[in-house]
């Protein structure tokens, strides 16, 4: 008989193969009859884990780190960051591991941050937030370190790399096809940057709807935004001299800036311009029109990416993982869907 896996523990069992090795590890936090079951498969089986494997374990030391490429001042204004970070944050405590967490603002913090997360025996493993081009060299750093990592949004390079991320792309496309589905000609978007391939897939979206329902693509209404605020702001000052009907903001952060440029015109959301947004974080209920957007579990993103990341801990790094999460569509009073 071949060598059983986890896997195939796992699967006998009926559970995940990091709850199997939670399991082994006599860690806490699996409920009894689960951990009864597994220990059931494993005395019938035989089963014996690696005895590498089990030295590594020993080896812990249950501390895993978050690399985040914004500033200080960014990191606790940003919504999404601090929802994502309590996700995680949760899931440690849940898993008795600690959470350090590393701003990356600069090539210098860069540098510094490195060495810290490289050093043997300080981390067991990495988080890190990306999907910008400029975050390749940290992600590539620990690959060659061998250190294992989970990246949180799709890396620009990803055949050697695990991540968790959601259809950005298809994501959009049902948003903008709403929009189309509603009754609006002149669509305009805030786009993400071009660095970020979230940016990228959610203007794909755009432009894939557009091109769907035949209508013709209109440079003048599509404009690059930043996933800020003041980005959206200025994103939609721009986008007015355009007369859109309605816009799709790829960012809900974004929607709220473009929200303030509309009201400053003089105009009104949705009778004069119909706005969508991306995320559905809280601010997207606090508006006197609360605002139509793409849902993403921003909470439990967090909480998918620890556990991908534990398991890779657990149980090796290849081959690479990729997860796509799920999204969906909130229909508010912003897309004047209710009024058509």
């Amino acid at each position: 008989m071949p060598d059983l896996t986890l896997e195939d523990i796992a699967i006998q069992a009926g559970v995940s193969r990091s709850t199997v090795s939670r399991v082994l590890n006599d860690q806490p936090n699996v409920r009894k009859d689960v951990r009864e079951r597994v220990q059931a498969v494993i005395e019938s089986t035989g089963y014996h884990p690696h005895a590498a494997a089990r030295t590594l374990a020993s080896q812990r030391s249950w501390i895993i780190g978050l690399v985040i490429p914004q500033s200080v001042s960014f990191f606790f204004t940003d919504p999404y960051s601090s929802h994502l970070t309590k996700g995680i944050a949760q899931a440690c405590n849940q898993h008795n591991y600690t959470l350090a967490l590393f701003l990356v603002d600069t090539k210098e913090d860069e540098r510094k941050i490195f060495t810290s997360i490289t050093r043997k025996g300080l981390l067991d493993g990495v988080l890190v937030q990306s999907g910008h081009d400029g975050d390749q060299q940290i992600i590539g750093h620990l690959v060659d370190a061998n250190m294992p990592q989970v990246v949180i949004g799709r890396p620009f390079r990803s055949d050697n790399v695990s991540y968790v991320d959601i259809d950005n792309s298809n994501a959009a496309f049902n948003a903008v096809t709403h929009l189309i589905r509603t009754g609006y000609k002149r669509i305009g978007t805030i786009t993400g940057p071009e660095g970020s391939s979230a940016g990228l897939d959610r203007k794909a979206g755009y432009i894939k709807a557009l091109n769907e329902r035949g209508y013709s693509l209109d440079e003048s209404l599509i404009i690059e935004g930043d996933f800020t605020e003041s980005g959206g702001y200025y994103a939609m000052k721009k986008l007015l001299s355009a007369k859109p009907e309605a816009v799709f903001a790829a960012s809900d952060v974004m929607a709220i800036g473009a929200t303030r440029a509309i009201r400053e015109s003089g105009l009104r959301i949705p009778d004069d311009v119909a706005l969508v947004g991306f995320d559905d974080l809280p601010i997207a209920t606090l508006s006197d029109v609360p605002l139509t957007t793409v849902r993403q579990h921003v909470i439990q993103f967090g909480a998918k990416a620890f556990e991908i990341l534990t398991d890779l801990i657990e149980n090796g790094i290849e081959p690479p993982r990729h997860i796509i999460m799920e999204t969906e569509l909130v229909i508010r009073e912003s897309c004047g869907a209710s009024r058509r």
